[in-house]
């Protein structure tokens, strides 16, 4: 004798394939996630070491073209491992409130310069630069948009010297690097927002008294491409 199936058991039969179902689309979601969250760690994993490869070869090559220059005491002057280059001699960067640079200071950057400017055009390095800014700072004397005039004029007098003087290395520049210099150098004046401690680290992190001589400075500072990538990196992180 045969037996018909009730609608009872059409309906459980029914839900169960829809269940089974759902476990595949699930499934197939979940191994898809897994596979964009591994694929991003890649990224960011490459990312990092770009950032980290392409940081050490321009310190390095900073150092090895400038090391000699900096441990004489010649310039002043001291390399950051982030990619800064700080000239800290006020005697001889400007005089006292003027935006002016002095003979000695031009001396050292007609020096320092065509240098400096070999390794930024550098094919190892030309397209991983994002940046180069030159930054004045001041010590904390006087009212502070005072001294943010007047660091901001400093850089750009720098700015002009080294683009428009005589025989400047700019001028002989062909037009495509001469515009990659336009896009990529930046100046700022920070005022006394970034004064420096006795061991040239920042008062606002440290909390450790201002060495005003260290603080009254110029600096050239590189960006990389890399460097910008992993900041947006980290703000998506954190959103």
């Amino acid at each position: 004798m045969k037996f018909l199936p009730t609608k009872k058991e059409n309906y459980w039969v029914s839900l169960s394939d829809i269940m089974t179902v759902l476990m595949v689309i699930f499934m197939f979601i979940a191994i898809t996630y897994i596979r964009q969250v591994k694929a991003d760690q890649e990224n960011r994993d490459k990312i990092l070491v770009e950032y980290q490869e392409t940081n050490i070869a321009l310190y390095e090559a900073l150092k090895e073209e400038f090391e000699a220059d900096f441990a004489e005491n010649r310039w002043h002057a001291e390399i950051g491992e982030d990619l800064s280059i700080r000239f800290l001699n006020e005697e001889v960067l400007f005089d006292y409130n003027s935006v002016e640079l002095k003979p000695e200071f031009r001396q050292i950057l007609e020096q320092f310069f065509p240098r400096y400017l070999e390794i930024l055009l550098n094919d190892q390095f030309r397209d991983k630069i994002a940046e180069v800014r030159i930054e004045g700072h001041t010590d904390s004397a006087g009212p502070y948009m005072f001294n943010v005039r007047l660091s901001q004029n400093r850089t750009s007098n720098v700015l002009d010297y080294l683009f428009n003087r005589r025989n400047s290395e700019y001028s002989a520049l062909n037009d495509v690097d001469q515009n990659l210099m336009r896009y990529w150098f930046t100046t700022t004046g920070f005022s006394f927002g970034r004064t420096l401690d006795s061991s040239g680290d920042f008062t606002f992190e440290t909390g450790n008294p201002e060495d005003a001589s260290r603080s009254r400075r110029v600096e050239f500072r590189i960006v990389t491409k890399s460097e910008e990538v992993l900041n947006q990196m980290l703000r998506m992180m954190n959103e």
